[in-house]
């Protein structure tokens, strides 16, 4: 199974991180038409059959996206790219966060990552609680 051709980029979050889980309904209340991102756990199925083995083994344990041109985006890039889909003043925060150099961008997003679990706890479950109408945007 390819990544999308078009339409929604697929996020992937670790579906262990509190963290995470929060930053997925940031981006389910802000995707209003609820087209610019499908989700799935970096520990489950759908990551596994659309990302080759090898590719899996470099990304991050935390979040990355799954284009739609068929790239994956990790750390900083993976951020900004959600935010400019969000659109409006999001758009306009990836810009400003575009303009830090990307070694600078993503220690600070390192930084984050190595913490998270600390700071903002694990989950248990593999999706966050969202509303009924919002779980067919998770994919297993």
């Amino acid at each position: 199974m390819p990544l999308p051709a078009q339409g929604s980029a697929i996020i992937f979050y670790d579906g262990h991180c509190a963290l995470c889980h929060r930053a997925v309904r940031f981006v389910l209340k802000r995707d209003r038409l609820g087209t610019a991102f499908r989700f799935a756990a970096l520990q489950g199925e759908t990551f596994r059959e659309l990302v080759p083995l090898e590719r899996r083994t470099a990304l991050p344990d935390s979040l990355a996206v799954g284009t739609c041109d068929g790239s994956i985006l990790v750390r900083s890039d993976a951020c900004i790219h959600i935010l400019r889909r969000l659109g409006g003043g999001w758009k306009a925060a990836a810009d400003v966060a575009a303009a830090f150099p990307r070694p600078l961008r993503d220690a600070l997003y390192n930084f984050i990552a190595r913490i998270r679990h600390r700071v903002f706890g694990r989950r248990t479950g593999l999706c966050p609680t969202v509303p009924p109408e919002m779980r067919g945007r998770f994919d297993p």
